[in-house]
């Protein structure tokens, strides 16, 4: 199996495991409605992508490259993505069929528009803030083709003093 492929389906699933889980503590206190509340996915899916990517550069360090953990990352996210757009889709249609029409009612103040304007949205949100998130942990863990200038950066601050 593709390397990357192996790292992000195991932090994917961790990711959607977390996201279920705080969608279902959410609803255990009867806060799942709420929208800012949901700001928390995105600190979930940013920890998940992040410690994917770095697993991946422990791991296969030699043969580490950005391409590399690019892909690691965007698998990542668009497995979490995907399984928990799943829950969400059969937590919308068959278990609580109201929340969908609560949450169109509240934001267009219609709810004529149907449940599957929320499975797009998820699917967009996920999909964005995974490529977004991705970008930004690997300007962390990327290799500097710098180097040599930092270095003489460093030694012409020693010679002064």
């Amino acid at each position: 199996m593709n390397r990357s492929l192996t790292v992000a389906l195991k932090y994917g699933l961790f990711i959607t495991a977390c996201l279920i889980a705080y969608f279902l503590i959410l609803r255990l206190f009867g806060l799942h409605d709420s929208v800012w509340l949901r700001l928390a996915n995105g600190l979930f899916m940013a920890v998940g992508i992040f410690f994917a990517i770095k697993y991946y550069k422990f791991k296969y360090n030699a043969g580490f490259t950005y391409v590399d953990g690019f892909k690691t990352g965007l698998l990542t996210g668009f497995i979490a993505t995907g399984c928990f757009v799943i829950f969400m889709a059969i937590y919308m249609f068959h278990l609580d069929k109201s929340f969908a029409q609560d949450i169109l009612a509240e934001w267009f103040g219609d709810s004529n528009q149907g449940p599957g304007l929320l499975i797009l949205i998820l699917v967009m949100e996920g999909l964005a803030s995974t490529a977004v998130l991705t970008l930004t942990c690997m300007q962390i863990f990327k290799k500097s083709q710098h180097v040599g200038q930092q270095e003489e950066l460093f030694d012409k601050k020693s010679e002064k003093r």
